[in-house]
């Protein structure tokens, strides 16, 4: 299994299969617009920029389970994340990254790379789980840890 099996949806409501970015290293972060670590999309936006041509995408999934700070509806999201960040990598339709209701591929990848102490659960808004060209993660990144903390470890994988 890797994360090239799971499928997800599109801020616009479209099917996605992660499969299509087979063979592809990713970022794939949980988001949220109204969040201390929000203006990390700028950082985010310049690594997918940077590295795209490489064979590199961010992936975003917005959530608002960590203090209701992802409040908005798809169009919000998608107007909030152009306007303010001129977010150019995928943006996937609000999700559930803990609970009973979880997006599958956020529970192998928590499975995959747990977090301090051996914990699975996401903490905060903006965990990021760094993915190889094989579609398994390799790293996971506290929200603390900038986009541009990251570049070592994405050329790694590339």
């Amino acid at each position: 299994m890797s994360v090239y099996d799971f499928q997800a949806e599109t801020l616009d409501g479209k099917p996605a299969s992660l499969a299509d970015w087979r063979g592809q290293a990713l970022l794939i972060v949980n988001t949220a617009s109204k969040c201390g670590f929000t203006p990390q999309y700028a950082g985010l936006e310049q690594l997918h920029r940077a590295y795209h041509d490489r064979g590199f995408s961010v992936i975003g999934f917005p959530c608002n389970q960590f203090g209701a700070q992802e409040p908005g509806d798809a169009a919000e999201i998608a107007n909030f994340c152009s306007l303010t960040y001129d977010v150019s990598f995928p943006m996937m339709a609000k999700i559930d990254v803990n609970g009973p209701a979880a997006h599958p591929l956020w529970a192998y990848l928590k499975h995959g790379r747990k977090g301090l102490f051996g914990s699975e659960g996401i903490k905060w808004n903006f965990t990021k789980f760094l993915v190889d060209r094989q579609g398994e993660p390799v790293r996971r990144f506290a929200p603390t840890d900038t986009p541009e903390r990251l570049k070592g470890a994405i050329e790694a994988v590339l």
